[in-house]
């Protein structure tokens, strides 16, 4: 059975109980790291300077604590940034498993939850937040 590594049990203790309760459970079945739970000012300021991130600090979803956004990856991920099939298959376990916790979950590559992938100019693959009434 998967598990969590030290750096991602550390990231997916500064999100949100929903979060950590959703990839807890996620883990069980699927192996995925997790990158990036809650993130200071600088670092949101310079994930908005790559161009990561669509907003500055405080206004992201990763900014309060506990996060309200986590980013992770379905593992290894390794040179494999680009096989999109790849994110989008983990992505559906992910709302599919949040979906039966009863936690609604938005994915970084579907902004509106329509199930419309190429609706979106910003593609965030790894990026999960929990929905506004969450």
């Amino acid at each position: 059975m998967p598990s969590f590594g030290k750096k991602s049990r550390e990231q997916l203790a500064t999100c949100h109980p929903k979060l950590q309760e959703v990839f807890n459970e996620v883990i069980q079945f699927v192996d995925c790291s997790v990158l990036k739970g809650h993130r200071g000012k600088k670092e949101q300021d310079e994930a908005f300077e790559r161009g990561n991130s669509k907003v500055k600090y405080p206004n992201g979803r990763h900014n309060s604590k506990p996060s309200r956004a986590v980013d992770v990856v379905p593992y290894p991920i390794k040179g494999r940034w680009k096989e999109y099939e790849r994110f989008a298959y983990f992505a559906g376990y992910v709302l599919g498993t949040a979906k039966q916790m009863g936690v609604k979950l938005i994915w970084g590559n579907d902004w509106n939850g329509d199930f419309e992938i190429k609706d979106t100019d910003f593609k965030d693959r790894p990026h999960f937040e929990l929905g506004k009434e969450e």
